[in-house]
């Protein structure tokens, strides 16, 4: 049975249009090295974040580190690396600017007032892992499925861009384009990171071709920088440029502290919107991350798990300093692509950051921002799904207008509101071309006319219901039967009650047949809406008819 079971998902898998699976194996040592390559595409994003939120780099890599072991450990996905993310800055960086204005107006000092900022900050980061925690509990998390495929597709083109955009700020500083020599050698540099890791795996997979493109090209970095300083813009410089007064992004471990806010009514009404706005953008952005790993992998994470993680990583990172996040669809990628398959992968990169922030800053801080630039570039590559490029004439007209909104909207409003759309268009397509499917067979008796009806009754099927009947040319009783077909909204007692008043000023009465259980209590439950007799099979007589 077993067997037989794997053989019909392989066939599955092969008669799509699009395959996403990634074929590596899974064990320790691709775990570690993904998760050391992983650790240093973390570093700058982290600090980016940081700076978009408004608070100082090491909450943006505390946020990462806690994020990252804490969902390796307790989530439902292994393989997926979560940490400080830029949906979840945007949301927390105008709570940070309003605390920052009132403590400015009210004559507050600098330290006092980021104290107050931070202190909101850790609050809502709290509060947005219990409403996690909270969704997991409720098993919520199952509704991924309800997300279509051509959601998902347009969501990772979505994703590809944003990554692409994203690694654009790298070529400028203050607003102003790199000069020519310092862009020619990033330029070069990016390219030699890409050339590594497109072709080193086909002569050995040893070592992740990534890593190995980090350690070739940072070797070159530093001796450029050595005979030319400045040539090659660095990790640190990246920092500076943002706050020149930071020297290092070495930090000591993360301690416990509760969060210096009043606790208060005023203070839950502030943070309060924030919390549940980050904890559902975190929840939509983790499992979709995790619906994506899944196909990739073609193994089944468990959605509930991954919501109580997240939600118990954001709890802790409240308690300890860090802003917050959710999974990391970037990192993800790497990782996966790298071989990081189990808990270890996870564990490994959130250990090794910690590690670099307390031992290796001075490594991490010359690494060339052309090579991380140059891995976020192989990740957009593997992440853009370009056959859905020729999915033209292949798969449905609206599938193609689904696949494009959500990848339009992805890239200039948000994730979250690109994946409801996008459901809520396959909804309505869906709910449309089952309406147009209603359509019954007529059949004439005596003194009654007979209506089989075959499709649902909703309300995208209301109008083709409405046409099928003859008032004028009908027997004296008319008798619908539900036997293939089911009354599923209030839309569909709405035009029930429509063609009983049509009827009814042709002198003609309308009885309902093998109406199922729950469209019997649906119509007993508006019994003062529609008046409706309702028989159990056609051996029937009208003694006691509601409408006589």
């Amino acid at each position: 049975m077993t067997q037989k079971k794997h053989s019909n998902e392989h066939t599955h898998t092969d008669n799509r249009l699009i395959s996403l699976k990634i074929e590596k194996p899974t064990n320790l040592k691709n775990d570690i090295l993904s998760g050391l390559t992983v650790s240093l595409a973390l570093i700058p994003e982290a600090i980016a974040f940081s700076f978009v939120t408004g608070v100082n780099p090491k909450v943006g890599l505390y946020a990462a580190f806690m994020m990252g072991i804490i969902t390796a450990v307790f989530g439902g996905r292994p393989g997926m690396i979560s940490g400080a993310t830029g949906a979840v800055a945007i949301i927390y960086a105008p709570l940070i600017a309003g605390v920052v204005t009132a403590g400015k107006a009210a004559g507050l000092s600098a330290d006092a007032i980021m104290s107050d900022a931070l202190g909101h900050l850790f609050g809502a980061v709290i509060l947005m892992g219990l409403l996690q925690i909270l969704f997991g509990i409720l098993k919520l998390g199952k509704f991924i499925r309800l997300v279509p495929h051509p959601v998902m597709l347009g969501f990772v083109n979505g994703l590809a861009i944003i990554i692409f955009n994203a690694q654009l700020g790298q070529f400028y500083v203050g607003g102003e384009l790199l000069a020519s020599t310092p862009l020619l050698i990033m330029c070069g540099l990016i390219v030699l990171t890409m050339a590594i890791g497109m072709f080193l795996p086909k002569l050995t997979k040893a070592l992740p071709a990534t890593l190995v493109g980090i350690v070739v090209v940072s070797a070159i970095g530093y001796f450029l920088n050595k005979s030319n300083p400045g040539s090659v813009r660095t990790v640190l410089d990246f920092v500076q440029d943002n706050d020149a007064t930071i020297t290092t992004i070495a930090a000591g471990l993360p301690s416990f502290s509760i969060p210096t806010m009043p606790f208060n009514l005023i203070s839950l009404k502030l943070i309060f919107p924030y919390a549940v706005l980050a904890a559902a953008v975190g929840l939509i952005e983790s499992l979709m991350t995790l619906s994506l790993i899944d196909e990739l992998t073609e193994t089944r994470g468990n959605g509930n798990q991954e919501c109580v993680g997240q939600g118990f990583a954001n709890l802790i990172n409240g308690f300890f300093g860090g802003m917050g996040g959710c999974a990391m669809i970037g990192q993800s990628m790497i990782n996966i692509r790298g071989g990081g398959r189990g808990r270890t992968s996870g564990i490994s990169a959130a250990v090794f950051l910690l590690c670099f922030i307390l031992f290796g800053s001075s490594l991490i801080e010359v690494i060339p921002l052309a090579a991380l630039v140059g891995v976020m570039f192989l990740v957009v590559i593997g992440t853009f799904e370009w056959s859905s490029l020729r999915l033209h004439g292949k798969i449905p007209l609206t599938d193609i207008i689904v696949i494009t909104s959500v990848s339009i909207i992805t890239v200039f409003a948000d994730l979250a509101i690109a994946v409801l759309v996008g459901i809520i268009m396959s909804a309505l397509v869906f709910a449309w071309e089952h309406g147009k499917s209603m359509h019954a067979k007529k059949e004439v008796q005596k003194n009654k006319t007979i209506y089989t009806l075959y499709g649902p009754l909703f309300f995208a099927s209301v109008s083709s219901f409405k046409d099928i009947f003859d008032f004028n040319s009908d027997e004296e009783h008319v008798v619908i039967d539900f036997i293939n077909s089911r009354v599923w909204d209030h839309s569909g007692i709405e035009a029930l009650q429509n063609i009983t008043e049509r009827y009814q000023q042709y002198n003609k009465k309308l009885h309902l047949l093998n109406l199922s259980k729950e469209c019997a209590a649906l119509l007993e439950k508006a019994d003062s809406i529609v008046e409706l007799s309702v028989i159990e099979d056609l051996e029937w007589h009208i003694a006691d008819d509601k409408l006589g």
